[in-house]
């Protein structure tokens, strides 16, 4: 008896010794249900760069609070200059509290550090490791306990949008927020091998702690992308189960429950992995689960970081060759997807733990309610799609040309490190002409936008001026994907689609029916074969027919006097 009050004591002396250990963090120091505030998070950090040389902790930028985001950095060789760093090294990049409500990895991040600081766990030889501590600084400042709805727990949280209200997981390619500018500064001072972007998983109830998101690998490219899923990201599945922490592609089901089965998620680049997959960058996205123990949460994202630094640090010489090779693939006069459906014929089965769902009388509403019974576990095997395919591909240009005006975006590319060249002089330039031959609209605002959609185009060759200044991006450079993603307006996060050339959709100058009919007049006179078109229009087509205003404006737009410049796209593409 008295050696079990003995041992008894120890245990107990030594919990409250971590606890009261320099290097608690603060989540280590409470009930296991609390998590450090955006003020107890940055002092955590300034102790840790205060008291060991391996840890640098930098400004990099403001952000739409205020306040500066902050670049954590570990290096066990002391050493802070990426472009040294990114010859012999990989470097794995966490971002935490981009939903400043999801703050799992913001706690897990803290003890990773500390824990690699003090030489706890394993020391990466050949991998450094840096962490954006909160990215939406503004929404950790909006700290309540009510936001999360369907979350259990921490007991406080921040808010999911950030200063200004904006989701920062949706901005990545329009760039509204400042958060958004000094994240793109520092994923380009740092570039990137490996991308963890650390969230909490809304939606079905299951077994899992963990659900993940690899960028979708047809998009990232098959060199690269073929890597990731076939090695990277079994390796890390494997050695996840090893701790005991079974895991399952994110959740995305195809009808309201899991039993049907899910389709991998499609990160298009207005998210944090689908813009750092331009960048040819395997990024993941760790989905914890929302019904399922904080402490037992902030553990499970602090392991999936620790295996990803494992096969990281085992394979860094392999993932920066591919990562090269990737680039290769995307040369002038080749194919690029800019559209891409799941591809139902690669079907296969995966082995899903589930609990069992049915509908039972809601107590709130007059209708039937969605109900997991979580006394009846379930493992069965689910149909489960993670290929997608093009469906609309562009031929890569040898350049585009942006006329100098359009500084809104060039300013965007060149934040982006898209290389460039100017004009030297006023020039004709054979180039491909796009004209926007029809798109559809969002009625809702999403984002700070309306967005456009089901983009149509098409395309000219001609010959064109352009002035002095003007801007040549060439797609031979590593920012291509990004350049082809952001100017074909067809793509689903174009520039376009987020309303940066809206004012091309207008027209600028109109005319005066009565005043133009006289000229409409000549102008057919003048031109036989015009005429003739009219004619054949106004006799197939019925509506046009008993619509003499737009018959009327049809010679218009067919005359010199309709500005050229509407429904222009002002980005050409060189050909030759």
């Amino acid at each position: 008896m008295q050696l079990i009050r003995f041992c008894f004591l120890l245990i107990t002396v030594s919990v409250f010794a971590q606890k009261n250990n320099k290097y608690s963090t603060f989540f280590e120091k409470g009930n296991g249900n609390q998590s450090a505030n955006y003020q107890e998070t940055i002092d955590y950090y300034t102790l840790l760069a205060h008291d060991f040389q391996t840890i640098k902790m930098e400004k990099m930028g403001l952000t739409d609070s205020g306040e500066p985001l902050y670049m954590i950095t570990f290096n066990p060789e002391k050493k802070f200059n990426f472009d040294e760093i990114q010859k012999n090294k990989a470097v794995l990049f966490l971002n935490n509290g981009i939903h400043a409500g999801e703050p799992d990895g913001i706690d897990a991040t803290m003890q990773l550090f500390r824990d690699l600081a003090l030489g706890k766990i394993k020391t990466p030889k050949n991998t450094v490791i840096v962490t954006i501590p909160i990215y939406n600084i503004g929404g950790a400042l909006n700290r309540n306990s009510s936001s999360r709805a369907n979350q259990e727990g921490p007991e406080e949280y921040g808010f999911r949008g950030n200063a200004r209200n904006y989701d920062l997981n949706r901005d990545m390619i329009k760039s509204d927020t400042r958060n958004t500018k000094s994240f793109v500064s520092i994923f380009h001072k740092i570039n990137p091998d490996v991308f963890i972007d650390n969230h909490v998983s809304n939606g079905s109830d299951y077994q899992y702690k963990l659900t993940y998101i690899m960028t979708q690998h047809n998009k990232l490219g098959n060199i690269l992308g073929d890597y990731m899923n076939t090695e990277m990201m079994p390796f890390i599945v494997k050695d996840l189960e090893q701790k005991n922490i079974p895991t399952t592609p994110y959740v995305n089901a195809f009808e309201e429950t899991p039993d049907n089965g899910f389709v991998q998620f499609s990160d298009t680049p207005r998210y944090t992995t689908g813009y750092t997959s331009l960048f040819n960058t395997i990024g993941f996205v760790v989905e914890t689960h929302m019904l399922k123990k904080y402490a037992d949460r902030v553990k499970a994202t602090y392991e999936y970081m620790i295996s990803t630094i494992a096969f990281t640090d085992l394979n860094y010489k392999k993932i920066k060759e591919l990562r090269a090779k990737n680039e290769e693939q995307y040369k002038p006069k080749k194919s690029y997807p800019v559209e891409w459906k799941i591809d139902s014929s690669k079907a296969t089965t995966f082995l899903f733990s589930g609990f069992e769902a049915s509908y039972k009388k809601s107590e709130v509403t007059t209708g039937q309610r969605l109900f997991y019974d979580r006394t009846k576990p379930y493992q069965k095997n689910v149909p489960y799609i993670k290929e997608y395919k093009s469906v609309k591909d562009v031929t890569i240009p040898k350049a585009y040309i942006i006329p100098k005006g359009y500084w809104n975006v060039i300013d965007l590319l060149k934040s982006n490190n898209c290389k460039y060249t100017q004009l030297n002089k006023d020039t004709i330039i054979e180039v491909e002409s796009y004209k926007i031959a029809d798109f559809k609209t969002s009625s809702q605002a999403y984002e700070g936008h309306y967005p456009h959609r089901n983009t149509k185009l098409t395309a000219t060759i001609e010959k064109k001026f352009f002035a002095k200044g003007d801007y040549v991006f060439s797609t031979e450079q590593k920012a291509v994907k990004y350049l082809l993603e952001t100017l074909e307006p067809e793509a689903v996060d174009s520039f376009f689609n987020w309303n940066f050339f809206d004012s091309i959709l207008q027209q600028k100058e109109e005319y005066s029916e009565y005043v133009f009919e006289d000229l409409a007049a000549q102008l057919l006179k003048d031109n036989p074969s015009l005429k003739i078109e009219l004619e054949t229009k106004v006799n197939n087509d019925p509506v046009f027919a008993k619509n003499s205003e737009a018959q009327l404006d049809w010679v218009y737009k067919h005359s010199k006097f309709y500005e050229k410049e509407h429904l222009q796209y002002p980005v050409y593409r060189l050909i030759n």
